[in-house]
């Protein structure tokens, strides 16, 4: 006997949906965590001293050094690191878990469109990270080649990428045990920062 359509508890459309949205929000945060680390492993490496590190789910991030004996070298680390190492882990999940290889190259095209607005649109507007880069001797035109490497880069890693969401020509069906795995993710990210952020 064939199961009436409304039986059918899974729906592509709401699946695409719900991985898409997930995603965005998980490589937001996740973005901003992994930007923060560049400016703390850059300020351990230099000799700084990391008195606060800012993340929750509704502020945007940062990272206060002091003392700061390499200023130029910490405000790099963000955005340095901030698309190193997503490529990295993209490359990696490639070798060892190719089956999520898409979700990691979803991020790294992420992190890479971010960093690279963020320190691109200097000429627009110079803020955060940028003011610091700028105030601290760093020409504009090397923002801007940054920002359009960064950003062009990470365009084309989403380049296609479509079709591992059901979009496009050629949808595949999306993996739900993904789609859980990221909301999983992003729930834990979302408490996490509140948790610590209320105890700081």
């Amino acid at each position: 006997m064939n199961r009436p359509a409304h039986a059918n508890t899974s729906s592509p459309g709401r699946d695409r949906f719900l991985l898409i949205v997930s995603l965005m929000l998980l490589s937001w945060l996740s973005m901003m965590i992994v930007h923060e680390l560049g400016h703390i492993l850059l300020a351990f490496g230099t000799g700084g001293n990391v008195v606060e590190v800012v993340l929750h789910p509704l502020t945007i991030s940062r990272t206060d050094v002091r003392p700061n004996p390499s200023p130029l070298w910490v405000v790099w680390g963000g955005p340095l690191v901030g698309v190193l190492l997503p490529v990295l882990g993209w490359q990696i999940s490639q070798w060892l878990i190719p089956t999520v290889a898409y979700l990691w190259r979803f991020f790294a095209g992420f992190c890479l469109i971010s960093n690279g607005t963020y320190l691109g649109l200097a000429p627009l507007e110079a803020v955060g990270d940028t003011r610091e880069l700028l105030r601290l001797g760093t020409p504009l035109w090397l923002l801007v080649l940054f920002g359009i490497v960064c950003t062009v880069s990470g365009f084309l890693l989403w380049n296609g990428q479509g079709s591992e969401f059901g979009l496009g020509k050629s949808p595949r069906p999306v993996n739900r045990r993904h789609i859980w795995g990221v909301v999983t993710l992003t729930v834990i990210v979302i408490v996490a920062e509140t948790v610590l952020s209320a105890r700081s």
